[in-house]
């Protein structure tokens, strides 16, 4: 009992360092962006208009949608947009229409995944770094340097991972937590009424009142929920209960009581708004306070450039995007994998935002479009895993996701305001990733559809070979193929070459499916061919790491003998060569040729030893 306690306490603080840094750090930006927008006067019904507003966004949104209901869409344990989009498709799966458009929606919604993850370190630790003009306006001219400078040392360590100093992002979240939650509370003792705040008909009023100004500024409240989708995304890492208690116990009163803290400053000084939150501290704490910020900051980029890598890896495994280079940055967790191209790119996209939009004001205009572009996509697919994965009755789904969806919605409309404000830049990159991702499952599709035109049947194959069979050599091959049931090109050239044939003949085909996890039971299919020839398919979930020798080891108990030291791994090394006609555009052809060509070696992702692999070039039009 004592040990399920523990456990619990360290995944709640684990879960409070990774899940929630984003959203701990919006406390920096989101207050100072409503008022200081110029929409809303400073008079004490606004002042509590908005806290209230604030609050029950987080009640509606994090507490109400993502704890208590997206929580429940696990699939198998695991969550975020590329699980809920598996999970939605599987529930659709006999309706084949409805199913091709979820999966644009989802993968679009992942896309976008990429412009957050720009925006979010960008304006978190720019605004964290602005903490220094309250201390002294002279170093105004300091912000953006020592801005890049901490990115920089952020992206150049991911390559070493987060064993080391991932222990510590817990203890350092909690302590911002409780920082934030103290400044809120003196400025709260001044003025305890602000409390009364919480009242939703505050809210309504304000609302009411000011129907207009209330959607214009929903564009700058939705940055108090940025980061709340992570606590889903998260979830196969700490599970439910951390994530809700973390919240409910932790998160969500901290937040509460710094956003009310600030209104009360607010209420007695009015020119505070130009950075509320650094000017709750008392000045003999700024400069601590600024250290902290950075800090709180940093890890939650981390988390979210962590996020960046094993998404990628999911939907490179569901065929998305094409092979990458993936180094694993730890013996004992396989989560913690890194991705340079990934990592180098996402550093130099991040430069370039802070270097256009210069403040986390002018980032803020760009911020927020993406999020709620997600949490709308986040909304539908949750609908129709409701409906047809649940069974629940059609009036239940609806009351259950229509209400989150009218106000989704309603910040998603907001934010279109700012689509020239710099709300097109994280579109941008979203709709770039999105045209590769379809650009490469289209030329995928050609592919394969090419090498099925001019495949050969593998029994039929194998009977005609052995009427006169060529000379047996010692050893295993095993022969790669896309295509279960088909002659592997290697194959061909091997017997036209090299004219012998080793003693076991292994013919591989490696699937990945729209679930995060298969078991070693299910890992391995065999069917033998006779003359020591076998066809094999290994089956991954979008969460495994491909092994191939690993998994060819369950093997031997199924009467092929598989020596490590006496097995040669043949693949195909394909030139795509794109031509005029039918298929996709010729710039996309160019595009997907380019891609493929550049795409890191099957051998490596599939974690094939180096010294017993051999290609066969071979050309495919399409």
């Amino acid at each position: 009992m004592s040990a399920s306690k523990s456990s619990l306490a360290a995944l709640t603080l684990g879960a409070i360092g990774v899940v929630y840094g984003d959203i701990g750090t919006s406390v920096l930006y989101a207050m100072k962006e409503v008022f200081g927008s110029g929409h809303v006067p400073f008079t004490e019904a606004n002042v509590y208009g908005i806290l209230s507003i604030f609050f029950w966004t987080l009640t509606i949104i994090v507490s109400l949608k993502y704890v208590v209901l997206v929580l429940r869409a696990d699939n198998k344990g695991e969550g975020g947009l590329v699980a809920m989009l598996a999970l939605a498709s599987q529930s659709v799966k006999d309706r084949p229409q409805l199913r091709r458009v979820l999966l644009l929606v989802g993968v679009f919604g992942t896309c976008l995944f990429y412009g957050d993850g720009v925006i979010t370190p960008a304006i978190s630790v720019l605004s964290a770094v602005e903490g220094l003009e309250v201390i002294s306006p002279a170093s105004k001219k300091f912000v953006i340097p020592l801005t890049l400078v901490i990115l920089f040392c952020l992206f150049a360590v991911q390559k070493r991972g987060t064993t080391g100093i991932g222990k510590f992002f817990g203890p350092i979240t909690v302590v911002w937590f409780i920082c934030i939650a103290a400044l809120g509370v003196s400025h709260i003792m001044e003025d305890p009424d602000i409390l009364w705040a919480i009242s939703p008909t505050y809210a309504l009023g304000f609302i009411w009142n000011q129907p207009g100004t209330t959607f214009i500024i929903l564009g700058a409240v939705v940055l108090c929920v940025t980061g709340g989708e992570a606590l889903y995304a998260d979830m196969g890492h700490f599970g439910k209960k951390p994530i809700r208690l973390a919240w409910f116990a932790i998160v969500m009163p901290c937040l509460t009581l710094n956003y009310f803290g600030q209104g009360a400053l607010l209420l007695t000084h009015p020119e505070a708004v130009k950075n509320p939150f650094f000017n709750m501290a008392p000045d003999w704490a700024l400069i601590p306070l600024v250290i902290l910020a950075t800090m709180a900051t940093v890890i939650a980029s981390q988390a979210l450039i962590s996020g960046a890598f094993s998404v990628t890896k999911q939907v490179i495994q569901l065929g998305y995007l094409p092979r990458l280079q993936v180094m694993h940055t730890s013996v004992k967790d396989t989560g913690q994998i890194y991705l340079p191209f990934v990592n180098w790119g996402l550093f130099v996209t991040i430069v370039l935002a802070v270097v256009m939009f210069k403040s986390s004001s002018n980032l803020a205009a760009a911020y927020g479009i993406a999020v709620c572009t997600d949490m709308l996509i986040t909304t539908v697919l949750t609908f129709y895993v409701v409906r047809y994965g649940w069974k629940y009755p059609l009036w239940l789904c609806f009351a259950a996701t229509g209400f989150f969806f009218v106000v989704d919605f309603a910040f998603w409309a907001s934010n279109l305001l700012k689509l020239l404000d710099g709300g097109w830049f994280p579109l941008l990159i979203g709709g770039a990733v999105f045209v590769l991702m379809l650009t490469w499952k289209d030329g995928r599709r050609l592919m394969n559809q090419k090498l099925k035109a001019d495949a050969i049947d593998l029994p039929s194959f194998l009977e005609a070979v052995f009427v006169s069979p060529p000379a047996r050599v010692d050893g295993t091959a095993v022969f790669l193929t896309g295509e279960s049931g088909t002659v592997p090109n290697a194959l061909l050239h091997n017997l036209k070459h090299n004219k012998v044939l080793h003693a076991n003949n292994l013919f591989v085909t490696v699937r990945n499916h729209e679930t995060p996890w298969i078991g070693l039971d299910k890992r391995i299919e065999i069917d033998s061919l006779g003359h020591d020839c076998w066809q094999v398919v290994i089956n991954y979930g979008f969460k495994n790491d491909p092994d191939v020798p690993k998994a060819l080891q369950h093997i031997k108990a199924r009467g092929c003998d598989l020596n490590a030291m006496t097995t040669s791994y043949f693949l195909s090394r394909d030139t795509v060569v794109p031509t005029l006609g039918e298929g996709m555009a010729p710039w996309r052809e160019k595009l997907f040729a380019q891609m493929h060509r550049n795409a890191s070696a099957a051998a490596d992702f599939l974690n094939l030893p180096n010294n017993a692999v051999v290609e066969l070039g071979s050309k495919i039009e399409i």
